[in-house]
């Protein structure tokens, strides 16, 4: 039996060596292939052009913001030191209108001292000028009335109902302060006390020496009796009244540093004498 025949097909006198080519892909691997190249490409690009954004942006910040930087430095700085001085400021007025206050009232204490120093300096110049006064009417006084004193202090008064009135109402206000223009019951002038005493008993008479020396009847000093009112200076213008108590002596409201007392007609002789009783 024949072997069958095998058909030869004749080869290529290189079939016998491996091609160099890599095997062909399908059509759809190329086109995917592409694809992804194609989009590695665009998101690099993409990647690059952010990252170009991006590295462009701190460019720009790191030429601008040191100065904003220092701009916000020197506004910060400028406003810390206008705080600063208004601060200042309102310190200085505070203690400016703090001195004036304390200032205001130095002066006003220094004045109310004033005022009160001048106060006390007039009533002491005024006191000081009636001292004067009565020193220089007792000077004169003495000379021509010495010898009528003298006899008037051995006579006596007739004790009568209204006159030991007036006499007890002036012994029980011995001790009484002076002052000017009062007119009781715990301070008294001389007139005002003489005033009280008569009234007492029913006998109106007026309210200042002056006029008090005026009433009644006129009595010489060395008939003189208990009750009779004596005064110093001229008749009509007597600065001073007393009463006459007997035994050379006589009460009336003296002077402030006095007060009420009872004093010796020889150490002050009266330059008259008024009787309203």
């Amino acid at each position: 039996m024949k072997e069958p025949l095998v058909p030869v097909i004749p080869m290529s006198h290189t079939a016998h060596i491996r091609s160099h080519r890599k095997p062909r892909r399908s059509a759809t691997s190329s086109i995917a292939l592409r694809a992804g190249v194609a989009g590695g490409v665009l998101s690099m690009a993409a990647a690059g052009a952010s990252a170009s954004a991006n590295a462009a942006e701190p460019v720009t910040q790191t030429i601008e913001l040191p100065t904003l930087t220092a701009d916000m430095s020197a506004q910060v700085a400028q406003s810390a030191a206008a705080t600063q001085q208004a601060a200042a400021n309102y310190e200085l007025r505070a203690e400016r209108d703090a001195a004036a206050a304390k200032a205001a009232t130095e002066a006003k204490k220094d004045l109310a001292e004033a005022k009160k120093k001048a106060e006390a300096k007039k009533k002491a110049a005024e006191a000081a000028r009636k001292a004067a006064a009565e020193r220089a009417n007792r000077s004169t006084e003495r000379a021509t009335l010495s010898a009528s004193a003298s006899a008037s202090t051995s006579v006596s008064a007739p004790a009568s109902g209204s006159v030991a009135t007036v006499i007890a109402f002036l012994k029980a206000q011995v001790g009484d302060a002076y002052v000017m223009g009062a007119t009781g019951p715990n301070a008294w002038d001389c007139s005002s006390l003489v005033q009280a005493a008569y009234k007492q008993v029913g006998v109106d008479l007026p309210r200042v020496s002056q006029d008090q020396s005026m009433s009644g009847t006129d009595v010489p000093l060395s008939s003189i009796q208990v009750g009779d009112i004596l005064y110093w200076g001229g008749k009509g213008s007597a600065y001073h009244v007393g009463v006459y108590i007997g035994n050379g002596q006589y009460l009336d409201a003296a002077n402030p540093s006095k007060g009420v007392v009872i004093q010796d007609l020889s150490g002050y002789p009266a330059s008259g004498a008024v009787r309203v009783l």
